[in-house]
């Protein structure tokens, strides 16, 4: 049929659509893409574990300095509150700040902050809240409260702190204490070490990790390339040799290399090939011999089968002057030389098929008459078993650029089998008609198929009942006669059927030499009903498009 773009094909696809199909017919894509999908999700866990244990080891390293460091500046400034002289409140105040600027850090940037504070309960107010580079909103309650539940013991807190303006928020160990002021009561002692070197330290790390994971995952490529490479090449190298021996080109081999498992596929599949070719060239001697013994034999027993027919019309004319049994077997032998004649034209019909010498005179051609010739020829059977065959055609020309002979032959051969098997009852022949495609129709209304009969129906020497009696006496060649004469023509013959509901069998022809049916058609719809005429449908597949025609009947 014509050539067209379906809506289906991967040019009209979407994008994803299309990405996924080359995914999934590349083992090549899909190889380096898992590859690097678990590569990269194996670094990042990897990881992300190893960050957190150096980030939670810095950390623990940074709370235990902390606090040996805190513990020293406690005692260091506890001394001094004890041996001081100072006893008013400008002086102790004065001691504080000297104590805290002394245990502050020798920059902002690197050291501790200090903040002194009344504890929870002390209320004097000799000495005010004082702090370096820490806000006092930076120091939590739950630190205070826990100092004044074991002032004894150091009570460590890690959380994020203010480093002053245009700093920003970094995480800390915050570590407090309690000490004691002559006159003022006890304080809280709270020191501050921002972690910025640690967090340089994890800076560094993550980087070191992340350069690490794109170096882990660029050589996960690299080696899924490669691997793919070692493998999918031998197997791309087998689809095409695999490709090329469907094609029909049997010497096609693969080179053996080495003795892994790839040179024993690539052996395996040699042996394979050679097997296929030495078998492939044995059934084809053998149908070369199958056919030339058929075509001898048919043409062989064509001069004694002349003899035996000349003789035969002698016997058959003189059959009035022998005794009844002698001229009985005269009429039998004249019956049985007209189906030996039939058979030995149908088995060289066949031989030539198979040869490929059948030749088709093909012209245009109206089909009407053809088929309304074809039914005068069977009507005189139809009315010996009492069948009426009914016509339903179209009113105009049905052109059809067709081999005449071999068409009539067609169509006679389906009425035959639809009279003989139609129990009496009628039979209908439609024609359909597209702009492409022409459909010749015949449906009995007798016993039927079941599914297995009309996957053999079209067999050659095949008969639905051999012991059903036959008006005809047929060969068992005409089904598979016609098939071949349909598939010259560039068509298609289909049956449908159910038991008891009598057969339809379709013949679809192309309605010019240029065009041929290349897909099969849709399947025949089974009769429904024992009484009128079927639908008469056209399914022909043209670009995109089935067409159906219903054709009106003939009265």
């Amino acid at each position: 049929m014509a050539s067209g773009t379906r809506p289906d094909t991967p040019e009209a696809a979407a994008p994803g659509e299309r990405l996924l199909r080359w995914w999934r017919g590349s083992l090549r894509a899909r190889v380096i893409t898992s590859t690097v999908l678990l590569g990269s999700l194996l670094a990042a866990l990897l990881g992300t574990v190893l960050y957190q244990q150096v980030a939670r080891g810095l950390v623990d390293q940074a709370i235990a300095s902390a606090q040996r460091d805190a513990s020293q500046q406690v005692a260091t400034a506890q001394r001094a509150f004890d041996s001081t002289d100072r006893r008013d409140d400008s002086g102790l105040r004065g001691l504080a700040e000297e104590q805290i600027q002394s245990m502050s850090g020798p920059s902002p940037e690197d050291g501790r902050r200090v903040h002194l504070l009344p504890a929870l309960g002390n209320d004097l107010g000799v000495v005010e809240r004082m702090a370096t580079g820490v806000a006092a909103e930076d120091i939590p309650v739950s630190l205070q409260e826990a100092i004044d539940a074991d002032p004894a013991n150091q009570q460590v807190v890690v959380q994020p702190v203010s480093l002053g303006e245009g700093e920003g928020r970094v995480t800390a160990v915050v570590v407090g204490s309690r000490v004691s002021l002559l006159r003022a009561g006890p304080y809280d002692l709270v020191l501050v070490y921002p972690l910025l070197r640690e967090q340089e330290t994890l800076d560094l790390v993550r980087q070191l990790f992340l350069l690490g994971g794109l170096g882990l995952v660029a050589l996960a490529v690299g080696l899924a390339l490669l691997a793919t490479r070692m493998v999918t090449r031998p197997v791309e190298e087998v689809a095409k040799a695999s490709q090329e021996v469907a094609l029909g080109h049997l010497d096609e081999r693969l080179p053996v290399v080495g003795s892994d498992e790839l040179a024993q596929l690539a052996t395996s599949f040699n042996t394979m090939a050679d097997s296929i070719q030495h078998q492939i060239r044995e059934l084809r001697s053998l149908s070369q011999l199958q056919q030339r013994f058929v075509s001898d034999v048919s043409h062989e027993l064509r001069t004694p089968l002349t003899t035996m027919r000349m003789a035969g019309d002698v016997l058959h004319a003189s059959r009035e002057d022998f005794a009844a049994p002698v001229a009985r077997s005269a009429e039998l032998l004249d019956q049985e030389m007209d189906r030996f004649e039939d058979l030995l034209a149908e088995l060289l019909e066949i031989s030539r098929f198979d040869s490929g010498a059948a030749t088709v005179e093909r012209h245009e051609e109206d089909v009407v008459p053809t088929v309304r010739a074809a039914v005068e020829g069977v009507r005189p059977l139809a009315e010996k078993v009492g069948s009426h065959v009914r016509l339903h055609l179209p009113e105009e020309r049905v052109e059809v650029c067709m081999d005449g002979r071999r068409i009539s032959r067609v169509l006679r051969n389906l009425l035959t089998n639809a009279v003989e098997h139609g129990e009496g009852r009628p039979v209908d022949v439609t024609v359909a008609v597209t702009a492409q495609v022409a459909a010749v129709s015949v449906r009995d209304h007798g016993i039927g198929l079941t599914e297995d009969q009309q996957r053999q129906v079209f067999d050659r020497f095949w008969r639905a009942d051999p012991a059903r009696t036959r008006t005809t006496g047929g060969t068992g060649l005409g089904l598979a006669i016609a098939v071949e004469d349909a598939r010259v023509h560039g068509g298609w013959l289909q049956v449908g059927s159910e038991p008891g509901e009598g057969a339809c069998f379709r013949l679809l022809l192309p309605r010019t030499h240029t065009h041929v049916i290349a897909e099969e058609p849709p399947p025949v719809p089974a009769p429904e009903g024992a009484d009128g005429p079927s639908a008469a449908r056209v399914d022909a597949q043209v670009p995109a498009v089935v067409l159906a025609l219903d054709t009106r009947e003939d009265d």
